[in-house]
């Protein structure tokens, strides 16, 4: 899969992300959020944390968007997990933006 991005900006102007990555070796995809720089995010991921994500190094940014505050970009995350179906997931990955 190839990473689609709503919007790039400096870390600076964006105040926070909603993000999507996926892992081709699990097949999975981990919904979240973040105020942090998304490179820094993804950083965490891969590294030997002890979390869910931390059981594989393969994560890819296939998803982001900009959010004015963490509680929007939070409130999207919810929203998107409330979905609880893959294939809708993927049709927000593939859409146009």
């Amino acid at each position: 899969m190839t990473g689609q991005f709503l919007m790039e900006l400096p870390c600076s102007i964006a105040m926070a992300l909603f993000y999507v990555l996926y892992s081709l070796q699990l097949d999975r995809y981990y919904v979240g959020h973040t105020t942090e720089a998304i490179e820094e995010r993804l950083r965490k991921h891969l590294s030997m944390n002890g979390h869910w994500t931390s059981r594989v190094r393969d994560w890819k940014v296939v998803l982001t968007e900009v959010h004015v505050d963490k509680y929007s970009a939070y409130a999207r995350e919810r929203e998107v997990k409330r979905w609880k179906s893959r294939v809708r997931l993927e049709g927000l990955i593939r859409s146009p933006r």
